[in-house]
């Protein structure tokens, strides 16, 4: 039994899809029609950069939508697998995006323009320069709570997400984070200052929220015949109010990824698939269940050596 999975922020590079878009025609059609739609061109500035435009959260949520959606068209076009059949949809973030419009959710275009109004709007709920992201490493997700808990009055910092065993995110405001590094670095616990513009996933971004809200809800939605996986719950959702209401507050929620991935194997599921750029969310997977086969798949050999049933 298997899964399909979509990575995240941190998984662009520059030239990401330029084997499928320059292989098929159906593709350069796709990335042609997402300039249309976005009103600039993001064919561009996925394929050429430069890399600083490319990390702008505002272009990169419909940059790796964009391409993540142009490897499951390749899949269904050019091979015999049904993804389809997956047992769970999930994605990590504005993954879940390229979830709800692969498995039918929500259209192409609709979905290409809510990422593009939830970069711009997560961008902007927070002055730049203010707010940021560390990601700590090799310890426990309760130790990371028990220590927010005890200095909830020296500075205010929130688990954004909850990745793998021994790797969790945390956003705050620039002067809280520093001050929780010191403490992180007295406990002997690995700390890293991630290179975004802003504190995504906790309370920080409340304007993005009341934004995308209105977006949101007036957004179409289909039923889905696939079970998507929420971010916000790490369990399986199906309902379309609900798919949108969990979708709103998924811009404050942490990310539990690490719930998402035990739930998917608690329900029976052996092999993961992540469709999109990168190899980020087959990493983590490795590390959250060793049993769990994963499979990236993002280049045209990868595509047409995908192994299900083995």
């Amino acid at each position: 039994m298997f899964s399909v999975v979509f990575p995240g922020q941190g998984s662009q590079s520059v030239g990401m899809g330029s084997e499928l878009h320059k292989n098929y025609g159906y593709i350069q059609d796709l990335f042609s029609n997402a300039d249309d739609i976005l009103g600039f061109n993001l064919s561009k500035l996925i394929l050429e950069g430069p890399k600083e435009n490319l990390d702008l959260t505002e272009f990169t949520q419909p940059a790796i939508f964009l391409v993540s959606f142009s490897i499951f068209e390749v899949i269904k076009k050019e091979t015999e697998i049904d993804l389809l059949k997956a047992k769970y949809f999930a994605g990590h973030s504005l993954g879940e995006y390229s979830a709800l419009a692969s498995s039918g959710a929500i259209k192409f275009e609709h979905a290409i323009k809510l990422l593009q109004k939830r970069g711009k709007a997560m961008q902007m709920s927070v002055p730049k320069g203010k707010g940021g992201m560390i990601a700590v490493l090799g310890t426990e997700i309760n130790k990371i709570e028990n220590l927010l808990l005890e200095n909830k009055n020296r500075y205010k910092c929130y688990i954004a997400n909850d990745n793998s065993v021994g790797q969790i995110v945390v956003s705050g405001e620039i002067k809280d984070l520093e001050l929780m590094s010191e403490d992180l670095k007295k406990d002997s616990i690995k700390n890293i200052r991630l290179p975004v513009s802003a504190p995504f996933h906790c309370p920080l971004m409340s304007k993005a929220t009341e934004e995308m809200k209105e977006e949101i809800n007036k957004t179409e939605f289909h039923e889905s015949n696939c079970n998507i996986i929420s971010n916000v719950t790490g369990t399986e959702v199906k309902d379309i109010s609900q798919i949108k209401d969990l979708l709103i507050k998924q811009i404050e929620s942490p990310v539990r990824w690490r719930e998402s991935v035990l739930y998917m194997r608690a329900k029976g599921v052996n092999k993961i698939v992540e469709i999109g750029p990168g190899k980020v969310l087959s990493g983590l997977i490795k590390r959250i269940d060793r049993n769990l086969i994963s499979l990236s798949i993002n280049t045209n050999d990868e595509i047409k050596n995908i192994k299900l049933n083995d």
